[in-house]
């Protein structure tokens, strides 16, 4: 073998290691994990199937609901009034659903910690919290990616069950 094909030879063995490095190596600049974080974001699809999981359990109960689905930046994807439901059931389900989301907590668990702690009572003085039951965080992946708000559905207890029923466990989204 000449000179040249084993200095060829040994050019290409040192670098093998070097490539299948590089093509391993995280398309992600490092630095930028400490500034930017992966979201999941709620489809439209979703918000609706959500809302129609809710409903049923609602017929279950005898009730209309009103509705609202939230995304992770508490942003509305859905609000609906049930036939029948008082109109400020509307705004207190879009509530709900935020403070749902902005506590990570369920709102009838929220509502009642609150009530029986002199330190967190003033929580329902803040504008968009609402602590009444029915506002449920939904997660994926061990993430709050949004929540669903129940209004109407004859009381904090029920719209808390509703709630919960807001669920797609084939998709990976559950209720606490």
């Amino acid at each position: 073998m000449s000179k040249t094909n084993q200095l060829a030879g040994l050019s290409l063995a040192l670098l093998l290691p070097g490539l299948a490095f590089a093509q391993n190596r995280p398309a992600v600049n490092p630095a930028g994990a400490a500034y930017v974080t992966p979201t999941f974001r709620l489809t439209q699809a979703a918000a609706l199937e959500l809302a129609v999981r809710a409903r049923a359990r609602a017929a279950t109960l005898n009730q209309q609901v009103s509705v609202a689905v939230v995304d992770a930046s508490g942003q509305t994807i859905l609000l609906s009034q049930g036939d029948g439901v008082g109109p400020h059931n509307t705004e207190a389900a879009r509530r709900k659903a935020f403070t749902a989301l902005s506590t990570k907590t369920p709102t009838l668990l929220l509502g009642r910690k609150a009530r029986a702690n002199p330190d967190t009572q003033n929580l329902a003085n803040l504008p968009e919290l609402l602590l009444l039951g029915g506002g449920v965080p939904l997660r994926y992946q061990g993430q709050v990616i949004g929540a669903v708000g129940i209004a109407g559905g004859g009381g904090a207890e029920n719209d808390d069950l509703i709630g919960h029923a807001a669920s797609l466990p084939e998709a990976g989204i559950s209720t606490p």
